[in-house]
């Protein structure tokens, strides 16, 4: 068996690769850093460390690296052959990847098993829009390469840090990992992903994840980030910090239990659990990776200002998300060109005007004026 899998950085060595290499796949990771790529080619295993208690080290071989941008008829022979195909390169990639997937379609027999895609990506319905994305390149030849491919929504789960200098391709990640898989699309035919849970609907474990792992990342970033932290285990540290996100977190825990019917027990234990990981003290990471791309973490329908809106909607208190939305605006990262382009929009926008453009709330809105005092306070 063999899975080809777009993104060859810390999280597809470290998660998706390893999950598909216990699975008995072969897997040919396809990157455009050609440094990235010349190590993989270079190396006849990586070792993926788990820090933290329970964690072990897992070796994985019986894999290839390939150049999308130097080889892309490589790469779509690759996907032509392959039984599963896995991306972890940023949903604003994936536009990208859709060619490769097309030329791989268009090599591949209508006779074959179809083509099992899966978009591992921090968003909501990622391999949705991937789907999307090559169907509008196939124009009316989707109706004939339709049959040759499924394409299942995920939700995947694991800290995968900024990795220590002079790792190499060794990747080093939290014990915990989860990776939900719609099961629909698959009938019987399943992937064989080891640790995998499948699931008939999907869209409540997505947003759990997405309004408690990562809200909570974020909140424990730029609420750190303001509390002068370094690393995000310091922030937890604080007992100020801890507070924040955890209040953050009590207006995403409501929001589940009202829109999806998880219990509050479960999302008081999901929650602990969440913050018990970004607490790992082995975990090397910082308020500064974790808080980067400020931007698309601000937006409508990301992971601070989406929950805020729907849980007013439903008549919660969301201040505690609001209270993260403020401490992004003071958020600063070097060499981040998101964090780069907000300083400036800061600059050039009044705050209606900044409100408006970056977070998607337009005057009217429930949350406006608030988020729009935040924005004017951060100017002044």
């Amino acid at each position: 068996m063999k899975a080809v899998h777009f993104g060859a950085g810390n999280i597809g060595r470290g998660f998706v690769g390893t999950l598909l290499h216990e699975g008995g796949y072969e897997v040919v990771f396809s990157d455009v850093s050609a440094p990235l790529v010349d190590a993989l080619s270079a190396a006849e295993s990586y070792t993926v460390h788990e820090v933290g208690a329970g964690g072990q080290d897992r070796v994985v071989d019986n894999f290839r690296a390939l150049n999308s941008a130097e080889n892309p008829e490589a790469v779509a022979a690759e996907v032509a052959s392959a039984q599963v195909l896995t991306t972890a390169v940023g949903p604003n990639i994936l536009k990208f990847i859709a060619p490769h997937i097309l030329a791989g379609l268009r090599l591949r027999g209508d006779s074959e098993p179809a083509l099992q895609v899966m978009a591992c990506e921090n968003a909501l319905g990622a391999t949705d829009t991937l789907r999307q994305h090559v169907e509008e390149l196939a124009g009316e030849e989707w109706t004939t390469l339709s049959t040759r491919a499924i394409f299942a929504n995920t939700a995947v789960d694991r800290i995968v840090p900024g990795q220590p200098e002079g790792a190499g391709v060794d990747v080093t990640v939290e014990p915990f990992f989860e990776w939900a898989i719609e099961q629909r699309p698959f009938a019987q035919d399943l992937p064989s992903i080891p640790g995998a849970h499948f699931v008939e609907d999907l869209g409540p474990y997505i947003e759990r994840k997405l309004f408690t792992v990562n809200t909570g990342h974020a909140a424990a970033a730029y609420l750190g980030a303001r509390a002068g932290k370094e690393r995000i285990a310091e922030a937890l540290a604080d007992e100020s910090v801890l507070a924040g996100v955890s209040a953050a977190l009590q207006v995403t825990s409501g929001l589940l239990v009202d829109k999806h019917g998880f219990s509050v027990k479960d999302m008081a234990e999901y929650r602990e659990t969440i913050l018990n990981r970004f607490r790992n003290p082995e975990l090397p990471d910082t308020v500064d990776r974790v808080g980067r791309q400020p931007l698309r973490k601000l937006s409508r329908r990301e992971r601070l200002i989406g929950p805020a809106v729907e849980a007013s909607e439903r008549g919660h208190d969301v201040n505690g998300l609001l209270a993260v939305v403020e401490a992004a605006l003071y958020f600063t990262s070097p060499g981040d060109e998101q964090t780069e382009q907000m300083q400036q929009l800061l600059g050039e926008l009044d705050a209606d005007g900044f409100t408006q453009q970056v977070t998607g709330l337009a005057p009217g809105d429930p949350l406006f004026e608030q988020v729009r005092e935040f924005v004017a306070a951060r100017q002044s």
